[in-house]
């Protein structure tokens, strides 16, 4: 696997993710458990994507620096850029699962901190190998493009159908494993992912809902990260792009959890650009479509599908 980033950044970016997390898991651990209004939610994500927008002009100096080339390191900040975009829109889908996790198990909002802290850990890890493992499948094996490419137009068409439908987690076959598989208490322990009741220790509900955020995140890697191989083979634009959207993603879902029911038409939005990505990765061979075409048809169409679902949203009726 060929990238063009230099050893020096990758351990820059190294450090930035871990300062990040200290922050997160250290420094807000120290709020304890509290509700995350609109506007606290609001000034981490602009924080968020700050940081991403600033290691993204690093990044496009250190390719300047390094190869002497303006041109090359546009690109490259491009494909950064497009990456990113892709990961953070894709993400919006996830948080509505979340919101759904969520809103079954009755969890408190207090408490929703603590899962999605844990779960953006899981999802660095988890994504790093799995960023490590399709690099080197594609570098070794070039008609796995087509595969990602024909899995992401079936994924689009998928959730083109599934969208405006009512998700049902009754009839979710890895929750009705779990409950097979443990004894789980009927209530809250505070935070706790383990409580004992007549003298035996058991799962709490706390316990299911990360287990259920694990597995839809590993559903969702499965979709943005062949997208993102379809923008750029360089596994370090892949792993940072990837990595940056993760971690703001806490702070993005309390923002669009308080406005889901504006943006209902977004899921028919990212499913035409899943499949407008598989079918880049089809035509890679035939036609190379300019990555700046593909930012600018991705945020042409979260625009169009975002304008258009903020003047059709529902009305909330009057008390």
């Amino acid at each position: 696997m060929q990238t063009i980033a230099p050893l020096w950044l990758w351990v820059t970016f190294g450090a930035i993710v871990l300062v990040s997390l200290f922050i997160d898991f250290v420094v807000l651990k120290k709020q304890g458990s509290h509700d995350i209004g609109v506007k606290e939610a609001l000034h981490w994500s602009l924080v968020w994507v700050a940081l991403s927008f600033v290691f993204n002009g690093l990044f496009w100096w250190a390719v300047k620096d390094s190869t002497g080339s303006t041109e090359l390191a546009n690109t490259k900040s491009l494909e950064f850029l497009t990456g990113y975009l892709i990961e953070k829109s894709l993400a919006v889908d996830n948080i509505f699962v979340f919101l759904m996790i969520f809103t079954y198990f009755a969890v408190p909002t207090a408490f929703q901190k603590r899962v999605l802290m844990i779960g953006i850990i899981g999802a660095i890890v988890l994504r790093t190998v799995m960023i490590l493992v399709g690099g080197w499948l594609l570098a070794e094996f070039h008609w796995i493009l087509y595969v990602f490419g024909a899995f992401l137009i079936l994924t689009g068409v998928k959730m083109w159908w599934a969208a405006g439908k009512e998700p049902d987690l009754n009839d979710n076959p890895a929750l009705k494993l779990l409950r097979k598989l443990l004894p789980v208490s009927q209530n809250y322990d505070g935070e706790n992912f383990w409580t004992v009741e007549n003298g035996k220790k058991i799962a709490t509900p706390l316990f299911m809902v990360i287990c259920l955020i694990a597995l839809t995140d590993v559903i969702f890697a499965v979709d943005s990260i062949p997208a993102i191989f379809a923008i750029t083979s360089d596994p370090f634009i892949v792993l940072t792009s990837n990595v940056f959207a993760i971690l703001g993603l806490r702070a993005m879902y309390f923002l669009l959890a308080a406005v889901a029911n504006k943006f209902h038409l977004l899921n028919y939005g990212l499913a035409v650009i899943l499949v407008f990505i598989g079918t880049k990765m089809c035509l890679i061979d035939i036609y190379k479509i300019p990555v700046g075409v593909s930012l600018g048809v991705v945020v042409g169409i979260l625009a169009l599908t975002m304008l258009l679902s903020v003047r059709s949203a529902p009305t909330q009726p009057k008390a």
